[in-house]
Parts: C-alpha cells; structure tokens; sequence
C-alpha cells in the first residue's frame, strides 16, 4: 500500500513522505494564492475553491484567510456553506459538510492524529480519520471538531466547545468536552435569541 492510500485507511504513516510532500506542495501553493488575492478578486476566488476543493456546491464562500493541509483537495462541501474567517481544515483524509451550513470564525476541524506511545510519535507517524458536518449547522466562533467526529443534521454547535464524540441531529450542544444540551424544539420557532421574538411572516412558506 503507498503512503498516499494510508491517508485515507486509519492506519500510521509518515506524513513527510516524499511520496505525500510532493503532492502536497502544488496544493498549497494554490492556497496561498487564494489568500493573497485582494478583496476586489472575489471572482478569481471563487474559480480557484472551484480547483482546489474535491467538491464544492453552488453558493459556496469561504472568507480568507483559511488553511489546509492539502488546501482543500479533500474537502467536499455542500450547496450555500459560509464559512468565517481562519477557518482551519486538517483535510489529510476527507472532510465532509452538509449544504447550508455556517461555520464561525476560527474554527477548526482536525482530521490528523498522532499515537500516544512516545516511541510512535517520536517518529512523525500521523493516522487520520475522517469529518462528517450534516446539512444546516451551525458551528460556532472558535470551536474545534476532532477526528472522527460526526455533526447530525441541524444540529448548532456552541462557541469554543471541543467536540470529542459525535452529535445528534438537531440539537444544541456546547462545552469542552461538548456534550448535548438540548433538543431543538418549539421554543425555537417563538424565540431566536432570548426573548426576542421571530416574526410570524418569517416561519410561512
């Protein structure tokens, strides 16, 4: 098995192959151009996520400057997906986000690990285990996603939480370690932040 397989199995491998480095470093190179360009280039922006992204759905934005490890070539990312700024993607294997979903500043999602036996890790080795984001979340400022994770459908996840296990759909969940705080329910469709109403005409369809 090449070490480029290895990216995607779960499995250790070094990441500073030369096999793996060599497909890298145009990847990023493109990154970097993407974060260099000026505001003014918003068109040149969107055609280079276009080329730089493994899929990218209509609508798709992602504020600069953001960072991946092989500039997006593993990211897959649904229809209407906003993204704030210093978004950081460990797109070592894949990364997977649900149309419509927002995600705030600097947030992270990390695919990329190491082992914890020092003899293991003082060796560079690295395993990586894929993101699942579903459809219409909401990621807040600064929160951090880890390797593995699956986000349910929906589901709004709190500032500067770190999420260690997966979350279920449509739920409210925050806290380092994250953990479920509540159902998304009813009172959601009167109130959209405290006690501040949503206007009728906004529900109708």
């Amino acid at each position: 098995m090449s070490p480029l397989d290895k990216l995607h199995t779960g499995e250790l491998y070094d990441p500073n192959d030369p096999e793996i480095m060599a497909i890298q470093q145009p990847l990023v190179e493109k990154l970097y151009e993407y974060n260099a360009l000026p505001p003014s280039r918003a068109d040149r922006r969107a055609a280079l996520l276009r080329e730089m992204f493994a899929e990218l759905g209509e609508g798709c934005w992602i504020e600069p400057p953001f960072y991946a490890n092989f500039g997006g070539a593993h990211c897959h990312f649904g229809r209407q997906v906003y993204a704030n700024f210093h978004l950081t993607l460990v797109d070592d294997p894949h990364i997977y986000v649900g149309d419509h979903t927002m995600i705030g500043p600097n947030v992270t999602l990390v695919t990329a690990a190491h082992p914890i036996l020092p003899e293991l890790r003082e060796r560079g080795l690295q395993y990586n285990l894929p993101v699942r984001i579903g459809r219409n979340c909401w990621l807040g400022a600064g929160c951090t996603v880890l390797p593995g994770v699956a986000i349910g459908d929906n589901t709004v996840v709190g500032a500067g939480s770190v999420v260690t296990r997966d979350l279920p759909a449509n739920v409210v969940a925050a806290g380092v370690p994250c953990r479920v705080l509540r159902e998304i329910g009813e009172r959601d469709r009167a109130f959209y932040c405290r006690d501040l109403g949503v206007p009728p005409e906004l529900l109708e369809k």
